[in-house]
């Protein structure tokens, strides 16, 4: 993970993710360094970037999210090649490793939903190797402090988070940040 990523995630634990252009237009007052992008298409995601990048922030495009891009690693050529963004967040580790192939900041987004998704953690990281992986739904302290405790790359935790004490809770679990949509957390 490049110095300005890690630097920008100590700095401040909470992450805007946006999910509209009201929110677009919020996050950029927010005290968030590294705003989430969880909407778009390919028509509009390069200004959505512009509009986050002028603002002196990071820009982390979830590709999952755009509509008009494919699954492929095609998609993460066309966010390097015709956006400004830093990274992307996705859960394929196939757009991983293309990202980091092409020098930007990954995040892979895992879903824990039951055993068997906690159990194959560390076969995802292994394979994607990203810079940071995400854990939703973050509203589970003693799974994300496991998660913590065995990962060897920092954890973030999104959904669901709704105020301080979630936030001061999953902070001592051990996560690096918090992600959320909720405009609350952000100020």
């Amino acid at each position: 993970m490049k110095k300005e990523f890690k630097e920008a995630l100590e700095d401040s634990p909470i992450i805007a993710a946006i999910k509209s252009d009201d929110g677009l237009q919020k996050c950029l007052t927010s005290d968030s360094p590294i705003i989430f992008i969880l909407y778009g298409d390919i028509c509009s995601i390069a200004d959505i970037v512009d509009t986050v990048k002028s603002s002196g922030k990071l820009a982390m495009v979830h590709l999952d999210l755009i509509a008009g891009l494919s699954s492929k690693e095609i998609a993460v050529d066309f966010i390097k090649k015709y956006t400004k963004a830093d990274g992307i967040i996705t859960t394929k580790p196939t757009m991983i490793k293309r990202a980091k192939e092409l020098g930007l900041y990954t995040i892979l987004r895992l879903f824990i939903l039951d055993s068997m998704a906690y159990e194959n953690i560390d076969r995802q990281i292994k394979t994607a190797r990203p810079d940071l992986i995400e854990v939703l739904p973050a509203l589970m302290p003693k799974i994300v402090r496991k998660i913590c405790q065995i990962s060897p790359i920092p954890v973030i935790a999104g959904g669901l988070v709704s105020d301080k004490e979630d936030v001061m809770s999953l902070l001592q679990a051990g996560v690096i940040s918090i992600s959320s949509t909720n405009e609350k957390i952000w100020f």
